[in-house]
């Protein structure tokens, strides 16, 4: 559920990022609302960036759902969010500008993370290159209704089978998203396109007066953690090269959008390699450890909804390749990954 909403809270720039090219980028169907949608791009970028809502949001996937309890409220330039998962676990995710607390209260444990502004592991959203259009087209498709209120709907449709289709939904009103799907097409035992999984308001009240003061107090002061014991995770930029390796071919329509090493503070394992590739709306990450024979039992691969994760052993190192495309597109970057001498 966490990963979804991160996803989500990237893609209204994501769209944004389309306006000096997107004019005529796609054709309003039947029902589909009388208006530039260049104009329509502009309001879903200020609602994601300078909006304030609270509300809840459902996450379905393979027939399990999940909800959580969002406030997100922005003040000047800084971003407050604060969401609540609403099952056994009550895991809560607090974060102020690119401070993420990720809280988990039966098991008294909190993750304190300072996150690097880069695209696939911020939740802040993050502008994306006009090239995405390379990858996808834009289209208008009519309109709908969405936690009691009006939406425009529109897809983005992939030009090749390396990534999935998207649908949103956005508030007439606002232009706030309120919905988004990511959908497979037809194959691999699917007779027709399907809806891998679903992020969307089941209750929004948008408009509201902001209160960062409520997530900062939903957040714990490291030095008297109320109890939790707390990992701070350590990350540093670095690049593919001084770690050592390189993607021999390149995954058509991915680049390169950062590296990082992370540490945990407590010594828990050795150092994990991040590198994020993005496509303009989709992030595919490698993460590289070294190999170690009691932990790193058995290479694997599967897909649960919409993310795809790949494991292998490569030599003494251990490689998972995680993303939300089909698992041949993993397949491209796992073995594109080799080697070299730092």
């Amino acid at each position: 559920m966490a990963r979804a909403v991160l996803r989500w809270l990237s893609l209204a720039t994501f769209v944004s990022s389309l306006l000096p090219i997107a004019a005529h980028a796609g054709t309003a169907g039947e029902g589909a609302p009388a208006i530039d949608p260049r104009a329509w791009l502009a309001r879903i970028h200020a609602a994601a960036n300078h909006g304030n809502y609270q509300g809840v949001m459902v996450f379905s996937s393979g027939g399990t759902m999940t909800s959580s309890r969002v406030w997100h409220y922005a003040v000047g330039d800084q971003t407050y969010e604060h969401l609540e998962v609403q099952d056994g676990r009550q895991q809560r995710i607090v974060r102020h500008d690119n401070i993420v607390q990720t809280l988990w209260p039966q098991a008294h444990v909190a993750v304190i993370e300072r996150r690097e502004t880069l695209a696939g592991w911020s939740t802040t959203p993050q502008q994306v290159e006009p090239r995405a259009l390379e990858q996808y087209t834009l289209h208008a498709e009519g309109t709908d209704r969405v936690a009691g209120r009006e939406a425009a709907v529109f897809s983005l449709l992939p030009r090749d089978d390396l990534r999935y289709a998207q649908r949103l939904w956005a508030d007439q009103a606002t232009g706030l998203l309120l919905r988004d799907d990511v959908i497979a097409p037809a194959g691999e035992g699917r007779a027709a396109p399907a809806v891998l999984e679903s992020t969307a308001f089941s209750e929004i009240d948008i408009g509201v007066r902001p209160q960062p003061a409520s997530v900062l107090q939903a957040m714990i002061d490291p030095h008297h953690p109320q109890g939790y014991r707390v990992v701070q995770p350590q990350q540093q930029r670095t690049t593919l090269q001084a770690e050592g390796w390189t993607l021999a071919r390149p995954v058509p329509g991915f680049e390169l959008a950062g590296c990082i090493r992370r540490t945990m503070d407590a010594g828990e394992g050795g150092p994990v390699m991040q590198a994020v590739f993005d496509d303009g709306l989709t992030h595919v990450s490698i993460f590289v450890e070294p190999y170690r024979a009691a932990q790193h039992r058995n290479e694997a691969q599967g897909r649960r909804g919409a993310t795809a994760t790949l494991i292998v052993r490569r030599g003494d190192y251990w490689v998972t390749t995680v993303g939300d495309v089909p698992l041949p597109t993993l397949r491209l970057f796992s073995v594109a990954l080799e080697r070299r001498q730092p």
